[in-house]
């Protein structure tokens, strides 16, 4: 498992009985978390007298409870700051267990001794965008939601990255990476972070275990000559780290040569000492 462990503006306090109490900021949250279906006792006061709080309906969604949540604060990771607040179906417009991934895109991107060229797929409000543009890359963002798109360009200011190379694209990120294939654009780091279950500009359906396999051969095609790296995250509850591997060896380290580690993700849980699963990830490198 790969660890976020070096917040100190997010914290999972405890977790248990389908929840989990965080700490974002200054403030408290609980939210559903479908990974905690142990039922240890929930000791922390908190528990009770959080900011915030996301329930369920017995009948499918739900809604947040804010209480004394604010639209919108800010976190700090190290020298990037993010805008965050309770959104639709228990987000907060970040995920902080991806900060496992921005560490070690970093170093790969400070390390690479060249100028990168970094694709963002799927790209929600811009955590990696915004982890590689402070690394020194040149990055193209791509996310089918206008406001999201909006949020991560927030996230960049908030972060000094407002003159950074970044590229801001609205779009379907299949149709897109078609259309980049077509032009001759090549890049030599992507990230993806694609649903499990959406639709696209169409009427397209996109389900994850029947659409990542090409997809992720299609985005193969839009790799420059000497790549260095791919990330594919995958939130699909039953689909393991291992069938992510195998999709990118099957893909890319056949074509281009080097290796593929999928693991989970996770985030440390201060009351237990134990680390709470957040997804699976691949990195493929060179």
């Amino acid at each position: 498992m790969w660890i976020a462990d070096k917040w100190t503006d997010i914290e999972v306090i405890d977790c248990a009985d389908g929840e989990k109490l965080e700490r974002w900021g200054g403030k408290t949250l609980v939210r559903p978390d479908p990974q905690a279906i142990w039922q240890t006792k929930r000791e922390n006061p908190a528990w009770l007298g959080c900011d915030g709080r996301y329930e369920r309906s017995k009948t499918g969604g739900g809604q947040w409870q804010k209480g004394r949540l604010p639209e919108r604060w800010q976190v700090r990771y190290g020298d990037l700051t993010f805008q965050v607040g309770p959104m639709n179906f228990k987000h907060m417009g970040l995920f902080p267990e991806q900060a496992a991934n921005w560490d070690w895109m970093r170093e790969k991107i400070q390390t690479a001794g060249r100028p990168l060229q970094i694709l963002n797929l799927f790209a929600y409000t811009g955590g990696a965008t915004v982890a590689a543009a402070a690394a020194g890359a040149t990055v193209c963002h791509v996310d089918a939601a206008k406001g999201m798109v909006s949020w991560a360009k927030e996230n960049a200011r908030l972060s000094g990255l407002a003159d950074a190379p970044i590229r801001w694209i609205v779009d379907d990120c299949i149709k897109f990476v078609g259309r980049e294939i077509r032009r001759g654009k090549r890049y030599d780091g992507i990230i993806m972070d694609p649903p499990s279950y959406g639709r696209g500009p169409d009427g397209e359906v996109w389900k994850l275990e029947e659409s990542l396999y090409p997809f992720v051969e299609l985005v193969s095609g839009v790799l420059s000559e000497n790549p260095s790296f791919v990330i594919i995250n995958s939130y699909t509850t039953g689909l393991s780290p291992s069938v992510l591997t195998y999709i990118s060896e099957s893909v890319f380290t056949k074509r281009f040569g080097g290796s593929s580690e999928s693991r989970e993700l996770g985030l440390p849980v201060t009351e237990s000492g134990l680390i709470l699963p957040c997804g699976a990830t691949c990195r493929w490198e060179t």
